[in-house]
């Protein structure tokens, strides 16, 4: 039985890369390093300004991935509305469980992130690395949830953030 073959990518595919967020396939250059000739997809990054050069045979490797699906993000949605769940543990081991799911690129791990460290005007102040992460966390999201249904990243970053303060 033959292994079903991950698909490749195409120029102008939104693509996500887990350590760096969405990016576009801009182009698929040959490369020689140390006398080895390999392929690699060329992925301009939407909000940093960076170029990746991942080659062909490690983007499995990588998780480099196609935008999730529309249903993917309903799931999202759905996570957001749901009950915070704050864990009474060390900010520092909970801050490594945040970056974990941020930087695994699954945006519903990240809409977890996102959730849980929202806060309302109304509620206790966070310490400045928990808005850092929270930051990080919903700029990943907006930006994924953006390219899946096509709008602008501010008004998505505003759709998430009206779904937790009317939960």
């Amino acid at each position: 039985m033959k292994t079903k073959k991950s698909s490749e990518f195409k120029i102008g595919e939104i693509v996500v890369y887990p350590k760096h967020g969405v990016g576009e396939i801009i182009k698929i250059e040959n490369m020689e390093v140390t006398n080895i000739k390999t392929n690699f997809y060329v992925v301009k990054m939407e909000q940093s300004k960076l170029i990746i050069r991942v080659p062909l045979d490690k983007k499995d490797e990588v998780g480099l991935r196609k935008i999730s699906s529309k249903k993917t993000i309903d799931e999202v949605y759905s996570t957001l509305k749901l009950k915070p769940r704050i864990r009474r543990i060390m900010w520092s081991r909970r801050a490594q469980e945040y970056e974990t799911k941020i930087f695994s690129g699954d945006p519903i791990k990240i809409s977890e992130v996102v959730r849980d460290l929202f806060r309302k005007s109304s509620q206790a102040e966070q310490s400045y690395s928990e808005r850092q992460m929270f930051q990080v966390a919903i700029e990943r999201l907006a930006r994924e949830v953006a390219a899946v249904e096509k709008t602008d990243y501010f008004q998505t970053t505003e759709k998430i953030e009206q779904i937790l303060i009317n939960k």
